[in-house]
């Protein structure tokens, strides 16, 4: 679980945390992450990660004993939890620290999902940064970035459009627009 979707030389520590990890899943179901993975560039690397995980978080108390570099790697691997309030959870800690690169693909990756709340979060936590890396990993990945940023409109028409009925003003769009660096020429329409 995991150990591909980090930069190689975090080998080691992603495999001593993940098995840390309780193998406890929501409603007893059998598996503890979907077979569907998401792959990006990162650093001249191939990274990827399960697009969902259905394990139980690990106790605060084990948490909270951890290095902040444990802490940000954990954040990273709950970032995918099927549970949209532990997403969140994870990605404000992510947010509350100065991470390193090989965060970014997974604050990224929520961002095309159907949670408006943690769109919210992350443009509030990007928009007065400077996002130069983030915007260099979405051009790496144009591919991705283009499906993601699809994806991002599909949610707002199908969920988000009677709350704000003008895509200009959408916070996914901003989002993307502001912080990401999407842009016409990209054309991600097809």
């Amino acid at each position: 679980m995991f150990i591909d979707g980090f930069p190689s030389c975090l080998k080691e520590t992603v495999q001593k945390l993940t098995e840390q990890i309780p193998l406890k899943t929501y409603n007893n179901i059998k598996v503890c992450e979907t077979e569907e993975k998401i792959t990006y560039s990162l650093g001249g690397q191939s990274i990827n990660f399960p697009y969902r995980i259905y394990v139980h978080e690990m106790e605060n108390e084990v948490f909270s004993k951890m290095s902040d570099k444990e802490k940000m790697i954990i954040s990273c691997i709950y970032s995918r939890s099927c549970d949209g309030f532990v997403r969140e959870k994870h990605i404000r800690n992510l947010l509350s620290m100065e991470y390193p690169e090989w965060v970014v693909p997974y604050i990224f990756k929520v961002c095309d999902e159907y949670v408006v709340e943690i769109l919210q979060i992350v443009y509030e936590n990007l928009k007065d940064r400077n996002t130069e890396s983030i915007k260099q990993f979405c051009a790496n990945n144009r591919i991705s970035f283009c499906k993601s940023y699809n994806r991002m409109v599909s949610y707002w028409n199908e969920f988000y459009r009677c709350d704000c009925y003008r895509y200009e003003n959408y916070i996914g769009r901003k989002l993307f627009i502001e912080c990401f660096g999407a842009t016409r020429t990209m054309n991600c329409s097809k």
